[in-house]
């Protein structure tokens, strides 16, 4: 029996425009699932972990080259699904004085928009049958409509009663949905097929309300998330794996060198702590892991900082 971990990442890539000064855009690639997949293959490549992505593309350059760069980075294709004059989705980002970062985003006619249409969520619960988790967030489904939505929780509901874990991250963006009660509708009902919750404090906060993230916590294990951590930046994150948060730890943040680009800070975060998860460490030490790889992160610019900055995460 193989002892390899295979994770599936569900979401959309997108073409990235970065500015390097008011005039001048650098090209790249991004997206919050994707950026997750790649820092867990990394992560992954000699530990045992193997990493998949599911999306659609289009069959322009932009896509073969997104196929290229992924398998690169060791990052599984097969379950990309190729459409036929359809295109990749673009943004471009801004990066004030402090690191922080604002997004616009082209992505109407997107590729990965229709990844669960023509019978595609059937042929991927077969695919993915025996992954040890499966992992998507909020923008995932906000890319969606309502029926491959629907698609999408049947989905989840099936792999989680064939054993698999499914870890959410709510990432909130109100730029992608109709409205906040649609935002909240669906979101609560990914929670309740999910068996891990990576939520930042932020977003929980814009979204339900929550005066504190042990309140957050305390909302997603009513939903039956069993295991909860409330990333809270500089503060670090708060780990609950109770029935309720009265038992939640909080694990410090790690404090970067320096802060030059908070994009996929959360991103880097999910993929350290499910891999520290997948080799067997607790929560709060997974966490500490989480903290490490984020920290490294918003040192560089853009999604994905070199491979060479990958910093030692004390896993075996």
């Amino acid at each position: 029996m193989s002892s390899v971990r295979r994770v599936a990442t569900i979401g959309e890539c997108m073409i990235e425009l970065r500015h390097t000064d008011a005039q001048t855009l650098k090209t790249g690639f991004g997206g919050d699932t994707l950026n997750t997949a790649l820092y867990l293959a990394r992560i992954g490549a000699a530990r045992g972990i193997a990493v998949d992505y599911v999306t659609a593309l289009g069959e322009d350059a932009y896509s073969d080259e997104m196929l290229a760069a992924w398998q690169a980075e060791g990052i599984g294709t097969s379950l990309v699904a190729r459409l036929p004059g359809r295109l990749p989705g673009l943004y471009i980002i801004r990066t004030n004085a402090q690191g922080e970062r604002s997004f616009t985003y082209f992505r109407s006619a997107a590729a990965a928009r229709e990844m669960l249409r023509d019978g595609r969520d059937a042929k991927l619960t077969a695919s993915l049958a025996g992954y040890a988790c499966v992992y998507l967030s909020g923008i995932t489904l906000s890319i969606l409509d309502d029926g491959q939505r629907q698609a999408m929780l049947g989905l989840l509901e099936r792999l989680r009663g064939g054993g698999t874990l499914v870890a959410f991250d709510a990432n909130y963006r109100p730029v992608g949905w109709p409205s906040a009660d649609v935002a909240r509708q669906w979101m609560t009902e990914a929670l309740r097929r999910a068996d891990i919750a990576l939520p930042t404090f932020d977003d929980e906060q814009r979204l339900f309300g929550d005066a504190q993230a042990k309140q957050s916590a305390e909302r997603l294990h009513g939903l039956g998330v069993g295991e909860v951590v409330v990333k809270l930046g500089a503060e670090g994150s708060l780990v609950s794996t109770g029935k309720d948060a009265a038992a939640s730890a909080l694990v410090p943040s790690t404090r970067p060198a320096q802060v030059v680009d908070t994009t996929a800070a959360g991103d880097s975060f999910n993929a350290g702590y499910l891999a520290a998860r997948l080799l067997g460490h607790d929560a709060e030490a997974a966490a500490g892991v989480g903290n490490r790889l984020a920290a490294a992160k918003i040192g560089h610019p853009g999604a994905i900082m070199p491979r060479a900055a990958m910093p030692d995460l004390g896993l075996s």
